[in-house]
């Protein structure tokens, strides 16, 4: 026997007879997938979807329990089963406060980035302060089951790769696959072999296109305030050598923000189960995928628009085929686990919502906080409080406040005054106030559940309904407590799964628990949610 088999048989002996998880369970996120645009699309779907809804167990309606909305919190959520105020990743951003500087929630200086220049892809799982599935599955196997997350965003693949996995994502500047020197001090030998096909680099001088006749495309090709970065432009087809006369970082990233960087990432996720041999004994292995372009995509052009749906149908296409490579590696389905969710929905291009009569409005975070400025040098001296604002955290400048002697709570609670009375405002909070009345419903309990004081901002800001916060020029965004950014689909697919719809709604918290419950290697510490029990068929004692 190898050692992996003999740890395994060790580590196996101690549990129930029957105990028999999957060789291979595969989670996949998709990055800014609503329930609402996934049931729009819904009877588009032929290939992986449609495999997946027909014959798996399926929950429309999961939902994000916290106010921000975004890709860290919500991967972090999705492998940990906790909420941000547990496990720690509050924003995709937080502001360094000894250097007053937004940084990526996963920077980290002391462990560089690999096979790339170093910069703010040196990241590592230190600020992830609870136990993931990934984690749970070294630790149940004596270290002997693999644990691999994939991802084009730093922010995705750690949070889910945990502490204890090994999480690879998409260098943009370098068109390579990346990890830190937490995780490895070398690429492996399949990792490397990939890089040096140069995958990304086939990609410039193509078009994306229309997958489908024009007439199968609901609404217009370009409507009123979709965005053009890397200089795709607005209508297809949209070229995707981002200006270059050669493959460099400004291509990657409109590679990056195209459906074909699904394909790069199955071709990726391929590699390592050979590279891996995830699934190829009874030691349960985790494939962690998740699919980064759907997010760019819908940044630039939102929900609704012809790019997302055509998207959507090659997104289909590409985990049809993932899902065929994962079936093949564990030995065919009864072998497989599947889960798929999302870390977030998103909200429509204001322009939409106002066209059809709703309240569609642009916030720019730049003059509100230009504002907030103004009105806190008025009443304090002159002094400039303001550091930043990231999604919803307001954060002040500590420094200054200790040098001009001021009372901080003072100071937050004058600018959540002001900030309450602006009119994109549903609610401001100091995080003086935020636990004033910890049991209060609605708004005020979704900060609540993002609060973590060392990272999350002094003054919390939940904007209105269809009121979105304008990051980039023209597109739109998602980091609101709305269900159009919290609320996100479900499938549960193979072994240990009962088929079926499940309208009822769940909570996202409850994925770690389920995904833990089919590779029966424990619920991971600090889970806040529960298995899908109605939707589980463990082999009985």
């Amino acid at each position: 026997m190898t050692n992996r088999a003999l740890l395994a048989a060790a580590c196996l002996s101690a549990t129930a007879a029957w105990a028999k998880p999957p060789k291979l369970t595969l989670v996949i996120s998709v990055d800014s997938m609503g329930t609402d645009v996934f049931q729009r699309m819904r009877p588009r779907f032929k290939a992986g979807f449609s495999t997946l809804l027909t014959q798996g167990a399926y929950f429309p309606s999961a939902r994000y329990e916290y106010a921000e909305t975004v890709t860290a919190a919500g991967h972090a959520t999705l492998s940990t089963g906790a909420n941000p105020w547990r496990h720690g990743i509050a924003s995709n951003k937080v502001l360094n406060r000894a250097t007053g500087k937004l940084e990526p929630v996963f920077y980290d200086p002391g462990h560089p980035v690999l096979e790339a220049p170093p910069g703010v892809d040196d990241s590592s799982p230190a600020n992830l302060l609870s136990e993931s599935v990934a984690d749970k599955v070294k630790l149940a196997t004596a270290g002997a089951g693999k644990a691999v997350s994939i991802a084009g965003k730093a922010r995705a693949a750690i949070a889910l790769g945990g502490h204890l996995g090994a999480a690879w994502w998409f260098n943009e500047p370098t068109g390579r696959f990346v990890t830190g020197t937490y995780y490895a001090k070398e690429p492996p030998a399949w990792v490397k072999a990939f890089n040096d096909k140069k995958n990304a680099d086939a990609y410039h001088a193509k078009a994306w296109e229309l997958l489908a006749p024009a007439k199968e495309y609901q609404g217009e090709d370009e409507r009123p305030g979709e965005s053009d970065w890397y200089g795709m432009g607005k209508k297809f087809p949209h070229p995707l050598n981002g200006g270059l006369p050669a493959p460099g970082g400004a291509s990657y990233s409109a590679l990056a923000s195209s459906p074909f960087f699904n394909d790069v990432e199955v071709a990726f996720a391929k590699a390592a189960i050979d590279g891996e041999q995830l699934g190829k004994d009874d030691v349960p292995d985790l494939l962690a995928v998740s699919f980064s372009a759907p997010d760019r995509t819908y940044h630039l052009y939102g929900p609704y628009s012809w790019e997302v749906q055509d998207g959507y149908l090659r997104l289909d296409k590409a985990i049809g085929e993932l899902l065929a490579a994962a079936e093949k590696a564990a030995g065919g389905k009864a072998n497989l686990a599947v889960v798929v969710s999302a870390d977030h929905g998103g909200a429509d291009i204001p322009e939409g919502w106002a066209a059809r009569g709703l309240d569609g409005v642009r916030m720019s975070p730049k003059a509100l906080g230009e504002g907030l400025s103004k009105e806190l040098a008025a009443k304090f001296g002159g002094a400039a409080l303001v550091s930043a604002i990231e999604e919803i955290d307001v954060y002040l400048d500590a420094k200054v406040m200790a040098d001009k002697k001021l009372d901080p709570a003072a100071v937050r609670r004058a600018a959540a005054a002001w900030l309450s009375k602006q009119p994109d405002t549903a609610l401001a909070v100091a995080r003086d106030d935020l636990f004033e009345h910890d049991t209060t419903p609605g708004l005020l309990r979704t900060v609540q559940l993002d609060y973590l004081a060392e990272r999350s901002g002094d003054v919390f800001l939940v904007l209105k309904p269809y009121h979105v916060s304008e990051v980039e020029p023209g597109g739109t965004s998602h980091g609101q407590p709305y269900l159009y950014d919290s609320e996100v689909p479900v499938i549960l697919y193979g072994r240990g799964v009962k088929a079926g719809v499940y309208p009822s709604a769940i909570k996202v918290t409850d994925v770690a628990p389920t995904v833990s419950a089919l590779m029966e290697v424990g619920t991971p510490s600090s889970a806040e949610g529960s298995a899908r029990g109605e939707a589980l068929a463990l082999p009985p004692r």
